[in-house]
């Protein structure tokens, strides 16, 4: 059973009366819950030491590193939940794709994914195959107590993404080029990766997490009615595969102001914002029933402590009248940012809203 859920009749779990759940559930807080993207290591000494020599990859399939690297903004930053350390590549490389995380570069398939007899490269995923997540995240809800862990994966349009231009892309000529040329396979892609995606956050579910993200990272890239014919579909299988675990969905990507209220529509519970659409116009595209996350500009955080305390009440105050919202960066910690700004950014957040 899922650490946030409170089965009828026992009592609540450690984690269900948390700044971070309520506020996913739209309930009166004791002040706003703060976590970051990325918020697990780049930045960190700590971080970089532990990971010192080790591999991007190699670092996910190590359950005590895993452990220690996602404790680390918790102790040190003192947020509202901690985010699974993993990469959203996590599951391809389980089920046997060749792919690699370069330095510098990011995610590279050896071999693209590009006709229908490719599709068989991509079986399902099993809870044996990725067992290092079970461990870690059985190690991490021991030390966590009443913090929150949230469990993420990447959504079927990005991981496509990936898997068919073979690596990052800033235009995605070859993902656009299938998408629009093989409606059918295109469909059928999607589909097998959101079965893996689903099988992935169940495994991360019923270890312990306490809720999940579906980053979406590419999205923005495409127009609301690709995305409602070509990608939505297969988002909201995944959402709909762990609704019955009653934990909050988030659902993040970059660039995705004018996708904001598809990407609630598709199924999620909170709507990530990055920074470029201020909170009080994303819950009006958004609508109601949902809560918000985000949106301080990452960029910010190189600034003055009086530069960022300002981008911050600008954030909080365009969340006033929100239902429910959790203090995010509008993206993930950029590597060089100094640590010591986020930590000043969750206190100023934490004593600003205090109830």
């Amino acid at each position: 059973m899922s650490a946030n859920l409170r089965p009828t009749g026992q009592q609540p779990t450690a984690t269900y009366e948390s700044a971070f759940l309520k506020a996913c559930r739209r309930e009166p807080v004791p002040h706003t819950p703060v976590w970051f993207m990325r918020q697990a290591g780049r930045s960190l000494p700590e971080y970089l030491k532990a990971r010192e020599g080790i591999p991007m990859l190699e670092s996910c399939m190590m359950p005590e590193l895993v452990a220690e690297i996602t404790m680390q903004p918790v102790r040190r930053h003192h947020v509202d939940a901690a985010i699974y350390f993993s990469d959203i590549v996590v599951p391809l490389k389980a089920i046997g794709i060749d792919l690699d995380i370069q330095p510098g570069v990011g995610p590279v398939v050896e071999q693209p994914i590009r006709s229908r007899a490719d599709l068989a490269r991509l079986r399902d995923l099993t809870p044996e195959d990725v067992w290092y997540v079970t461990e870690a995240i059985g190690l991490l809800t021991a030390e966590l107590g009443s913090t929150p862990l949230i469990g993420f994966a990447g959504a079927p349009f990005t991981l496509a993404s990936y898997l068919v231009e073979g690596g990052p892309s800033k235009n995605h000529e070859h993902t656009k080029a299938l998408m629009y040329g093989d409606p059918q396979l295109w469909a059928d892609l999607l589909d097998r990766l959101a079965e893996i995606t689903s099988a992935f956050l169940k495994v991360q579910i019923e270890a312990g997490a306490s809720a999940v993200q579906l980053f979406d990272s590419w999205v923005g890239a495409l127009a609301p009615a690709d995305y409602r014919r070509s990608v939505m579909p297969a988002s909201s299988k995944v959402f709909k595969a762990v609704e019955e675990y009653g934990v909050p969905r988030i659902h993040f990507g970059v660039g995705t102001g004018e996708l904001l209220g598809l990407m609630g529509e598709a199924g999620a519970d909170v709507v990530g914002v990055d920074w470029r659409v201020p909170l009080d116009e994303a819950a009006r595209r958004v609508g109601p029933g949902k809560a918000l996350q985000g949106n301080i500009d990452p960029a910010v955080l190189f600034s003055t402590p009086e530069a960022v305390e300002a981008k911050a009440r600008e954030v909080l105050d365009a969340a006033a009248d929100l239902e429910g919202h959790v203090f995010n960066l509008g993206h993930g910690v950029p590597p060089t940012t100094d640590p010591d700004s986020l930590t000043r950014l969750v206190e100023y957040v934490h004593t600003q809203t205090a109830r």
